[in-house]
């Protein structure tokens, strides 16, 4: 007994759509009955025309994804004049992106923060939240007292 498996032919897997191709199946049907039995040959639609795709609709048709109803809004661009307002910016979707390293022990403090708001506080709120709210701190800080604001005073080493 032989250990090779029995795999079926390329004629027992692909149909022929064309005349001439349906011609020579037939005579290697001929040949084929003689040697083995016949098997049905699974219809996978090859003979039936292609379907039409539906067009796209016109660009003004199109409607925007709609995500889930949280409290998530998209962050207009805000001036940065004297009297701009330095209100964080909360929970909104954010376009732009910076990457700022601390060290282990500040992030550390950041989390240490994030857990205590949560615990203590019930403010359940991820840690680009807090640092989003304190650059507002810091920054209404700066723009009200200039000089002698907490951010001039701690990079200056006073």
């Amino acid at each position: 007994m032989s250990r090779r498996t029995s795999l079926p032919g390329a004629a027992e897997l692909f149909r022929a759509t064309s005349g001439s191709a349906l011609a020579a199946e037939s005579v290697g049907d001929d040949i084929g009955s003689l040697a083995a039995p016949e098997r049905a040959v699974p219809d996978f639609g090859l003979d039936q025309p292609p379907r039409q795709l539906a067009a796209a609709p016109p660009p003004e048709e199109v409607q925007p994804l709609r995500r889930s109803t949280t409290a998530v809004r998209r962050t207009a661009r805000r001036a940065a004049g004297p009297g701009a307002d330095r209100a964080p910016s909360g929970r909104e979707r954010h376009e732009e992106k910076i990457t700022v390293y601390c060290s282990a022990d500040e992030l550390v403090d950041l989390e240490s923060a994030r857990l205590a708001l949560r615990a203590e506080h019930g403010l359940a709120v991820d840690r680009g939240r807090i640092v989003r709210e304190a650059l507002a701190v810091v920054l209404a800080d700066l723009q009200a007292k200039g000089e002698a604001s907490v951010l001039v005073r701690r990079l200056s080493g006073r």
